[in-house]
């Protein structure tokens, strides 16, 4: 009988995870992606949703008949429990569905609850999941025709910072095209220690290009701030001094606000009392993961993406998290399938993503991109740029992931070429042992 392998999560680490194993593998296993929504939407696309420059159908694919044309099963049923210690997971309809293998690619839960008046159901709108940008959407619709005071940032514990920069200058952006710009001042606000941080540490001289970038536009901003509370009309924040002690404490008002919140693991990798699953999950819920991507007490499971434990680059005043987004996620699955591979061969897993990182953030009418190589400093690249061709390239890799998705191929060999031409490769060299800060 083959063995069946199981990839939990349908966004953009599940369906490069399914594609990716099935290149790899071929017909040698059974496959089945398991998500708890119908359809695959592209997220890096939902800040332009929220401003009505796509559709959420624009961004939109049908999982099962595009996987089915790839012999790969799929079900939307959801998880509700991870049983690991019997290989199985119990689904939200009450079936259980067995594996051998488990890839976890779930993504995070939005911690809005961690923040007073955070979120889509109370006083800020979230372009984190493509219904949350629908609505922010039809909001920004509503705002536009009685303007006033904009609030956009990252609160305290946040690991993505990047749509947070997109969406004020998106904002910036559209409200320009209204000929209604002069009538909205924009605040960002953000729990990094300096702007263009990331969680990074910066990438190039992205604290100095993302501060031009706000003072071009007329944005001000707060850095080192702890978001105390949202209300309809106003944020309330603490910002601290360097030393962490408390600065100012601030009422910025507001008619509307975004925040990007802090990340934690999805349910069914949570216990009774929701804590991560011992042994699988670290407290907040994020799967726990050797230098193979692979489980240290569940040597059949795997994770990638967001889902992921990542320990902070350093220690901040305000809490802030490494994001593990983009093409980072693109080597996590590339070792994934291979060190699989090999445990179905009998073998040892061996290979070691690379975790390079390489963002476009589109800002309308112009852009920043970064590439650090490795994520974590120090590094071999680290490199920032700026200009319209940002913008472009965000487009087109919009349209060329979509396509991916519709085509069922993880890395077509342009794509390959074009990675190695800068100097970028997914895996380390079997006999390398990557840097300790990238293990």
């Amino acid at each position: 009988m083959q063995p069946k392998i199981v990839v939990l999560g349908g966004g953009i680490g599940g369906i490069s995870m399914a594609y990716e194993l099935r290149q790899t593998i071929g017909r040698a296993a059974d496959i089945t992606l398991l998500s708890d929504m119908p359809d695959f939407h592209f997220v890096p696309s939902n800040p332009w949703v929220a401003v009505k420059w796509r559709e959420p159908e624009d961004i939109k694919i049908a999982l099962a008949p595009v996987l089915r044309k790839f012999g790969i099963g799929f079900d939307d049923a959801g998880a509700r429990r991870l049983i690991p210690a019997e290989n199985a997971i119990e689904l939200s309809d009450g079936r259980r569905l067995s594996y051998d293998y488990l890839v976890i690619a779930t993504g995070p839960a939005l911690a809005f609850d961690e923040v007073e008046g955070l979120g889509p159901e109370r006083n800020s709108i979230s372009i984190c999941h493509v219904d949350h940008a629908a609505k922010a959407a039809r909001r920004w619709e509503e705002f536009c025709q009685n303007p006033g005071p904009i609030v956009v940032g990252a609160v305290q514990g946040a690991s993505c910072f990047g749509p947070a920069y997109e969406f004020a200058m998106l904002v910036n952006a559209d409200l320009r095209r209204r000929r209604i710009r002069h009538r909205v001042p924009i605040t960002f606000v953000t729990s990094e220690p300096y702007i263009g941080h990331l969680g990074l540490g910066g990438v190039g001289d992205t604290k100095g290009l993302l501060e031009s970038a706000m003072r071009d536009r007329d944005m001000k901003w707060v850095t080192n701030a702890k978001v105390d509370r949202i209300g309809p009309d106003s944020v309330a924040i603490t910002e601290l001094a360097d030393d962490g002690n408390v600065r100012r404490q601030l009422d910025i008002k507001s008619a509307l606000t975004m925040f990007i919140p802090a990340f934690k693991g999805v349910g069914c990798l949570l216990d009774e009392e929701g804590k991560g699953i011992a042994g699988l999950a670290n407290p907040r819920g994020f799967v726990l993961v050797d230098k193979f991507q692979r489980n240290p007490a569940y040597p059949n499971v795997f994770a990638v993406g967001v889902c992921i434990a990542i320990p902070p680059y350093e220690a901040t005043p305000v809490p802030v998290g490494v994001p593990k987004t983009g093409y980072m996620i693109e080597p996590m699955v590339s070792a994934t399938a291979a060190n699989i591979k090999a445990l179905m061969a009998g073998e040892e897993p061996r290979r070691e993503a690379t975790w390079n990182a390489v963002c476009l953030a589109d800002f309308g009418d112009s852009g920043v991109a970064f590439i650090a190589r490795p994520q974590i400093p120090p590094r071999n690249v680290n490199w920032a740029g700026e200009g319209y061709w940002v913008h472009v390239a965000k487009v087109a890799f919009e349209k060329y992931f979509l396509r991916k998705v519709r085509k069922g191929s993880n890395e077509p060999g342009y794509e390959r070429i074009i990675m190695k031409m800068l100097g970028i490769a997914k895996l380390y060299p079997e006999t390398k042992t990557p840097p300790a800060a990238a293990a």
